[in-house]
């Protein structure tokens, strides 16, 4: 049996009867107590460098996981295959934690020693202890207790991860810079990601048939409005003013909507306006309804200036995903592994 699949079949051996269970309307069989669960509670699953993973390791990040596995799987096969992607990424996530953990350590001429501060590890346990147990350092002791750790295993824990996000992130920040040809390349190469709708930054004021107003009395209200915009009020005042929507306290603004995010009866009469129009009122079951237009976006190809910032943080995304995987391999070439 391949090393990975052994750990998945361990797992689902305790889960797949209780999925088999819940599809026939039975009820949730126990698994026996000398079960492969049992059987392989202390196995390695791989040493990286000196390091062994267990597969209690693997279990604690999986467990909390299962049942939204369970939910989701559609058969047996499919709670296997989906059991044994998460097991495989997982596993993968431990071998590099511990050969990323091994690079800051790593001496290099002419550079300093690296550390982390004790400050630091004292701070996010403290942090820990706070957010996770209620600042009940004798909850903290017992969870320890529970799991079989020492106060010294969890605080190198703690200090691995530290060292785990520093790593990753200062590999992401190595690849921070776009150069202008590439978002230009980009650009020109997925022009049809850079189409837009016709678009609409909405301003709206609702009066709303809250006493049982007539559509004349609705009326009068909404005239009115468009009397004071006519004598130089702005729109988004008379909305805090006296609009009867959800949005009033923002001006009425509700940001940029296309066509196809408003009902026919708003959007036909909206989207034959230029910036700065507003509508006539509006009667509907509701009540009555002025829409102003803040901004207009026309359909068409969005112009490279417009989305310049967009392409550079794809870019840098695919970079970053790119230059981490090569360093990820790197690390995994030259570190020992062994997969049981």
């Amino acid at each position: 049996m391949p090393p990975i699949r052994c750990i998945a079949f361990l797992l689902a051996a305790a889960i797949l009867p209780r999925l088999a269970a819940q599809q026939s309307g039975a009820q949730p069989q126990q698994p026996p107590s000398d079960g492969l669960d049992l059987r392989f509670a202390n196995g390695i699953v791989a040493v990286v460098e000196d390091r062994p993973i267990t597969v209690d390791d693997i279990r604690r990040e999986i467990q909390p996981l299962l049942p939204q596995i369970q939910r989701d799987a559609t058969s047996q096969r499919d709670f296997e295959n989906k059991l044994q992607a998460l097991q495989d990424d997982i596993i993968q996530q431990h071998v590099d934690r511990v050969l990323i953990v091994k690079e800051f350590y790593k001496e290099k001429e002419g550079e300093p020693k690296k550390s982390i501060p004790t400050s630091f590890i004292d701070n996010q346990l403290s942090e820990i202890i706070i957010t996770q147990y209620d600042n009940d350092r004798s909850k903290f002791l017992a969870s320890l207790r529970q799991q079989g750790k020492t106060i010294r295993e969890y605080r190198r824990e703690i200090e691995e991860d530290i060292i785990y996000g520093y790593m990753r992130s200062q590999q992401r920040k190595s690849q921070s810079v776009v150069s202008p040809v590439k978002v230009e390349t980009f650009y020109n190469e997925n022009k049809d990601r850079f189409h837009q709708e016709d678009q609409v930054h909405l301003r709206l004021i609702q009066f709303s048939r809250t006493n049982g107003e007539s559509d004349a009395e609705l009326k009068v209200k909404a005239n009115e409005v468009v009397n004071r915009l006519k004598n130089g009020e702005a729109f988004g005042d008379i909305a805090k003013e006296v609009s009867q929507d959800t949005r009033r306290s923002k001006g009425g603004d509700w940001g940029w909507q296309k066509r196809s995010d408003l009902k026919p009866e708003l959007s036909e009469p909206l989207f034959k306006l230029n910036k700065g129009e507003v509508t006539d009122p509006i009667l509907m079951p509701e009540g009555a309804f002025l829409m102003y237009v803040e901004e207009r976006k026309h359909a068409g190809l969005q112009p490279l200036d417009e989305v310049r910032d967009q392409i550079e943080r794809i870019l840098v995304q695919q970079m970053a995903r790119t230059s981490q995987e090569q360093w990820l391999e790197r690390l995994r070439r030259n570190g020992y592994i062994k997969y049981y």
